[in-house]
């Protein structure tokens, strides 16, 4: 009897949901294969080259943030205000652009619906995550099934053959939207003192690494930080006068976004996204399957009963 109400319970949480938890889903799919595709070729990206973008379109200084996909050849540039948009520079020619190209749209594009949905249903991405764990935990509480080679069969089964994963999955995405690190806080800056300029940023960050590794630079809490490809890890750094200075490992955003070691973290995110793609299609399906062998049976006893 509970196992038939917590199957019900399973079957609602997933019809209600159903919208969000696709869409999480398949951009999730989507940007879990980020790491693999972005790749670019060392030494595309010099600091001569981003210095050379931040004179033309930022001549007053006043940029905030600078944005480098050395996959795409373009940069943004943030200004010192929200309001002022991005400037998109293609690298080659030096050149204020639209838009990056297609590939970075496309990525940007599912890493905004992925976060925040659409409009002002970012609230419902936490909701979702919630509900994709609740989802987890009622399937470990109906207890181990009997696998058979069916629908049902193959939707049991890769729910425990790969259940670690899936667990990890929403897990880490829920910490990530509640603010949870396990790290260290940053570093706090000498009082009185500004976060160095975006320009000598370049040049630290240049002096270390390859620039085509490079992901942003940005100033936080006073502190102006560079987040780059540390040998296959996504590592963000303090840059200072003293050079670069590790920040603490964000272990939730690590494992979620599958850039901690090299490419294979990406693919167990590849493996992940496409056994929830088939969790939720394979459990509409059955419900849609049931749903339709039921209404003849109504139909035909309505008829007898005429």
């Amino acid at each position: 009897m509970l196992k038939m109400w917590l199957l019900r319970l399973h079957r609602w949480i997933t019809l209600v949901l159903s919208i969000p938890l696709a869409v999480l889903i398949v951009t999730g799919l989507i940007l879990s294969v980020e790491p693999i595709v972005t790749g670019a070729e060392p030494g595309i990206v010099t600091a001569d080259t981003l210095n050379a973008v931040l004179a033309k379109h930022d001549p007053q200084g006043n940029a905030r943030m600078l944005m480098v996909r050395a996959y795409d050849g373009t940069a943004s540039i943030g200004g010192a205000r929200r309001s002022d948009g991005l400037v998109h520079v293609d690298l080659a020619s030096n050149e204020r652009i639209e838009s990056p190209g297609a590939l970075a749209q496309f990525l940007m594009s599912s890493r905004r619906l992925h976060e925040h949905l659409i409009g002002g249903f970012g609230w419902l991405v936490t909701v979702s995550t919630v509900a994709m764990l609740g989802l987890i935990l009622l399937g470990i509480l109906m207890g181990l099934p009997r696998l058979t080679n069916s629908l049902s069969g193959w939707h049991k089964g890769t729910a425990w053959f790969l259940l670690p994963l899936l667990i990890l999955s929403p897990l880490t995405g829920l910490l990530i939207a509640l603010g949870v690190s396990f790290s260290a806080p940053l570093p706090r800056p000498v009082a009185g003192t500004a976060p160095i300029p975006i320009t000598e940023a370049v040049r630290i960050v240049g002096a270390a690494y390859d620039l085509s590794r490079l992901s942003w630079i940005r100033p936080r809490g006073g502190v102006m930080l560079a987040r780059l490809d540390d040998g296959g890890e996504m590592r963000v750094f303090a840059v200072t006068g003293d050079g670069l200075q590790p920040t603490a490992r964000n272990w939730p955003r690590l494992l979620h976004e599958g850039n901690w070691a090299s490419t294979v973290p990406a693919l167990l995110n590849v493996v992940t996204s496409i056994a929830l793609l088939l969790l939720i299609t394979t459990g509409l399906w059955i419900w849609a399957r049931r749903k339709l062998r039921r209404r003849p049976v109504r139909a035909s006893s309505s008829a007898m009963a005429h």
